[in-house]
């Protein structure tokens, strides 16, 4: 099935990173608050999604991390799309467990989430693969701590501020104040 232990590990590696980044879009309709800060839940995956494209940055390279993030992208858009269907169909009456505005409260708020998240992490992503690049080529093989965790902070910034904004600013679910 796998030729090398290698692939194997890209495997699992891309199966971790394609899992996080799913099901950060499906529970990100959810906020919570901490402290003066309100942010979505779906924030709680993303570091495993930014952990996992730094080790295959490190060992596989810059362009196994844009193709998983490109193919990961188009997943998630198939994810918007089959929500967008299973909003659409009306649920059963009377024996459907959960009704059709109630699985509309939980699921169209992530269509938002998902258009965010969707052109966040694409952005984040490409951010996250160059500057972990930049910090290597600057340290060499030494401070891996530096590319990871620089990388992953800086990404993770602009991810969650492009989110906030399309997902929860534009369509009015919170105020500017709360945004900045």
């Amino acid at each position: 099935m796998f030729k090398t232990k290698k692939e194997f590990v890209f495997v699992i590696l891309a199966g971790i990173f394609i899992t996080n980044a799913v099901v950060a879009e499906l529970i990100g309709g959810k906020l919570i608050q901490i402290g003066p800060f309100v942010m979505s839940i779906g924030i709680l995956p993303w570091p495993v999604v930014f952990l996992t494209t730094d080790l295959i940055n490190e060992y596989f390279g810059e362009k196994g991390v844009r193709k998983l993030s490109f193919i990961t992208a188009g997943l998630i858009a198939y994810a918007f799309i089959i929500l967008l269907l299973a909003i659409n169909v009306p649920a059963a009456k009377g024996i459907s467990p959960v009704n059709d505005s109630q699985f509309y409260s939980v699921f169209g708020q992530s269509m938002w989430i998902i258009v965010g998240s969707l052109i966040a992490f694409v952005v984040s992503q490409l951010i996250d693969v160059s500057v972990f690049w930049y910090f290597k080529n600057k340290t060499g093989e030494q401070k891996i701590w530096l590319r990871t965790t620089g990388s992953t902070v800086i990404s993770q910034l602009f991810d969650s501020f492009i989110v906030l904004g399309i997902a929860f600013w534009l369509p009015g679910k919170i105020n500017f104040e709360t945004f900045i």
